[in-house]
């Protein structure tokens, strides 16, 4: 058994929770949209076409702010498909995904599903085949309140008041060559810098996230970010970061331990934000928005057979997460949540279907996946401020990453409580883990819950969804405060 320790105390605060750490992602990809959170025919589906049970999942998610409509797609698009009678609507070929987009699904309705779900719509612009005049175009349309051309078609299209939205991503991914529209840095840069520039021209106080690397193993990483940031320090909030991981040939010492990664990429593009403001003369600070972040089992999907026609709604990216994967996700989240000083919004992709924590059946039934536990956990207890707890545990040796801790945790403070969340990433060890808790003054352990099973691998299924999903902790002492983590486990821990 491996012992480790970690303090709570109030007055070691990192930052407040930022409830759009809880973001997720809908594009127009596979069957994210048709099939996923659009259904007309669905048994459950209501008066505009949302399934309902996907609703319902969605809220219980805890979601808070949704992305879209890309993502790869994004680059291609041409928003105004998207509006007016959807009979007259046109279909198109979507590049990015080899497929027929039906623009059954645009703007408008994406913003009442929104409203439906009870988050907040992020949305992206076409900054690969598309520029500055579009990005205009579409932002009139969706904020301005009436009165002119672009506003008023928003109105008769049955969209009477503004959509409101107020955080907007200058593109997608333009340093991938993979991009339709890719582009160099420099290019890239003022292309975002003008667009920004003129869409402050509306709206002053919108908030505008730059592209920043599509992964931490590009070979642009940090200079892409440097030359973006030279051009559009000014006029930008935040620089993106992307980032998906999973386990190579049955490694699962290191891919429970990418976090380790992601704390590397986080801390890389902060340094190279602050540089850059440093060199301007800036008083500013560029957050990060870590908009796409998700296990994602690549090499699968570039195994996979191409697609030789052009279908709508194909079954593309549907990755059937395990317990290993909750747990190494589990990480992630515990990453995002400790950079919460920098990492102000993120935005796990995606939400249905595509690599996603919610899985449904053409006319048939949803269920959970295994991912789907630690992010509605973390939405549901992460409140009042992040604490830095720092750890004491043993550690392990990876391929990938050195020498990394067994133990992984974070731990939030409010007025309801203190919430630790924990990973072991033991494969065949429990961690006992003491918790200093005396600045807290007579709190006991409320609840505790673990995501565990004897099989890393096991999943859950349609026929076994709930095969992965938290069970109480039984293995709690009160003095002093002890919980036993499983091998390879996410774990919850409230105080009160």
């Amino acid at each position: 058994m491996h012992q480790a320790k970690l303090t709570l105390d109030p007055a070691f605060t990192i930052a407040p929770v930022r409830r759009r750490t809880f973001g997720t992602f809908v594009e127009h990809l596979g069957r994210c949209v048709y099939t996923g959170i659009y259904e007309p025919g669905h048994p459950t589906a209501d008066e505009d076409g949302f399934r309902r049970d996907v609703l319902d999942l969605t809220r219980e998610l805890g979601v808070s702010v949704v992305r879209y409509p890309g993502g790869n797609f994004v680059s291609g698009y041409r928003w105004e498909d998207g509006i007016g009678p959807v009979s007259q609507r046109p279909r198109r070929l979507d590049l990015a995904w080899h497929s027929t987009e039906t623009n059954e699904v645009g703007v408008d309705e994406f913003v009442r599903w929104c409203r439906k779900a009870g988050v907040e719509p992020m949305m992206a612009v076409n900054l690969g085949t598309r520029g500055i005049a579009e990005a205009l175009d579409l932002l009139e349309y969706c904020n301005h309140p009436s009165g002119t051309a672009l506003s008023d078609l928003r109105v008769a299209g049955g969209s009477k008041e503004p959509h409101g939205i107020r955080m907007w991503c200058l593109g997608n991914e333009l340093d991938g060559p993979w991009q339709t529209g890719h582009k160099t840095a420099h290019e890239y840069g003022r292309l975002a810098a003008e667009t920004a520039r003129a869409m402050r021209t509306i709206d002053p106080a919108l908030e505008l996230v730059a592209c920043g690397s599509s992964g931490s193993g590009m070979p642009t990483f940090g200079a892409w970010e440097a030359t973006v940031l030279e051009e559009a320090y000014d006029v930008v909030d935040y620089i993106s970061c992307h980032a998906y991981y999973q386990e190579h040939d049955g490694d699962l010492g290191s891919f429970l331990a990418c976090s380790t990664d992601m704390e590397y990429f986080i801390r890389s593009v902060v340094a190279t934000a602050d540089s850059v403001g440093a060199r301007l003369k800036s008083r500013k600070r560029i957050d990060v928005s870590f908009d796409e972040w998700n296990i994602w089992y690549q090499t699968r999907n570039r195994d996979a057979e191409p697609l030789t026609d052009w279908p709508v709604a194909p079954r593309l990216l549907e990755d059937q997460y395990h317990l290993a994967d909750a747990v190494a996700f589990g990480g992630l989240l515990i990453t995002l949540l400790r950079n919460s000083d920098r990492v102000t919004a993120a935005c796990l992709a995606q939400l249905v279907n595509v690599i996603a924590p919610i899985m449904t059946e053409p006319g048939g039934r949803v269920w959970r996946q295994s991912t789907f536990h630690p992010f509605a956990q973390a939405s549901r207890h992460a409140a009042g401020d992040v604490l830095r707890v720092e750890p004491v545990t043993p550690s392990y040796e990876t391929k990938a990453y050195g020498e990394v801790p067994v133990m992984d945790a974070v731990a939030t403070h409010g007025e309801d409580g203190t919430t630790v969340f924990a990973v072991n990433r033991s494969a065949d060890r429990p961690v006992s883990l003491e918790i200093d808790a005396r600045a807290l003054g007579g709190v006991r352990v409320v609840e505790a819950t673990t995501l565990t099973d004897p099989d890393v691998y096991a999943r859950n299924t349609a026929d076994e969804p709930d095969r992965i999903a938290p069970r109480a902790n039984p293995d709690v002492e009160a003095d002093p405060l002890r919980v036993l983590l499983p091998p390879v486990s996410w774990n919850v821990i409230r105080l009160a």
